[in-house]
């Protein structure tokens, strides 16, 4: 038997109400703030990620479904979405256009990880981005967004983590203090952290095995190290996330795990779970789309996981809405009630009337119970009787009524 490959999952019929929600969610919160939605292509140049995402990264390193095509061209699943929007934006030359750019996308994503709950090889994100404006206030609003998004969902025990990295030019002093802070404690790092410590030097702080947390809690500080500008602008964004009302913590461990975020960088965790259960994040890459060939062009943006997302308003018992659509079913019998079914399974189609019915002739039991295993709220039965006075009998599943009408009167009970 053939099975769905490792780290992936069927979006089954009973789980289809949650995407929908979700999905709808999102949508409504991005129209809320003036986004736009953008989708781009399953899989791009694989360039695109090694430059972007970073060379020294896990993804780039280890987790990236890459592959030559027929034509012998390097092409690479996308592993994130930030990367693929911004080619899109200078593609399109959508610098020409009122800035920011307010793009949102849902799209699959792809990452060879070692599959546990929420986190998968084939995942779904939420994320949206905002090109072309410097401001904090800007970042505070895609705070706000992303913190709105879960609250719309009924999701409330989160936590919000931010930080500042700085910028390109107060970095170097930062990744040198930590380089001398983390010399004399080389040996008590795990493997992937000693060639962090030379190659991507951020990441040591975001390790999360036990010999390495102790040692980032005590590390420097990136935001003892900002430059003028960039504690400036770390301190209107705190003032505005005060002034929005949310609860935030400033986390001096939070770097995210690509190469290309600047300044902002923030995360929603959930309380009761570790780092690792992180839902969503990101913040602030100004240098990004210089890098992918662009003019120098600031830019924000976030990316939730939709799987976490839905296992998480699992855990809250959250539930979807109902559709409150009512079902009809159809029960017929013999050759000439056939075809009267199939016209008024026309004429209730016609007037947006969700209405199925039995494909052969089979009992009155057997299609009553057809009718309840598909959640008929209305059953219309047509039999000889009904054949031969041009009526319907309808059953009101609810309560159990029924009564013979006509045509017109069974579409003006169904609408």
């Amino acid at each position: 038997m053939y099975q769905a490959p490792r780290g992936t999952l069927d979006r089954l019929p009973e789980d289809q109400a949650y995407w929908n929600y979700v999905e709808k969610t999102a949508a409504d919160v991005a129209a809320l703030y003036g986004y736009s939605r953008l989708d781009t292509p399953v899989f791009e140049d694989s360039g695109l990620f090694i430059r972007s995402v970073g060379e020294g990264t896990d993804i780039v390193e280890k987790e990236m479904y890459t592959f030559n095509d027929l034509g012998g061209n390097s092409v690479t699943l996308r592993p994130e979405g930030t990367a693929p929007v911004c080619r899109a934006y200078v593609e399109h030359g959508m610098q020409n256009l009122t800035q920011p750019v307010k793009l949102y996308y849902l799209m699959s994503i792809y990452r060879y990880e070692r599959p546990q709950a929420g986190r998968l090889r084939e995942f779904h994100q939420f994320g949206f981005e905002a090109i072309g404006e410097s401001s904090a206030l800007l970042d505070a609003e895609v705070i706000d967004m992303s913190c709105r998004f879960y609250r719309e969902l009924g999701l409330k025990d989160l936590k919000l983590l931010v930080n500042s990295i700085g910028c390109q030019d107060c970095r170097k002093e930062y990744l040198k203090a930590l380089r001398e802070y983390y010399k004399v404690h080389v040996d008590e790092l795990c493997d992937d952290c000693k060639k962090r410590l030379e190659k991507n030097t951020l990441r040591v702080l975001d390790c999360k095995k036990p010999g390495c947390k102790p040692l980032a809690d005590n590390a420097p500080k990136s935001t003892d190290h900002l430059c003028d500008d960039c504690k400036a602008h770390f301190e209107q964004l705190t003032a505005r996330l005060d002034q929005l009302g949310l609860d935030y913590k400033i986390d001096h461990r939070l770097v995210r795990g690509l190469d290309y975020y600047t300044r902002t960088v923030y995360e929603v965790q959930p309380l009761i779970e570790g780092g690792q259960s992180t839902i969503g994040g990101g913040g602030r890459y100004d240098g990004l789309i210089e890098e992918l060939g662009g003019k120098p062009t600031q830019a924000v943006g976030f990316a939730t996981g939709l799987e976490r997302v839905i296992l998480n308003l699992k855990r809250a018992g959250i539930n979807p809405p109902e559709d409150t659509r009512k079902k009809v079913f159809v029960i017929w019998f013999g050759d000439e009630a056939l075809r009267k079914a199939g016209h008024i399974m026309d004429v209730l189609h016609e007037n947006g009337i969700s209405a199925i019915t039995s494909y052969s002739g089979r009992s009155m039991k057997a299609q009553m119970r057809q009718a309840n295993s598909n959640g008929a709220n209305y059953v219309i039965i047509i039999g000889d009787t009904e054949v031969a006075e041009n009526k319907y009998t309808f059953k009101d599943m609810e309560n159990s009524s029924q009564e013979t009408v006509t045509e017109e009167e069974l579409l003006e009970k169904l609408r």
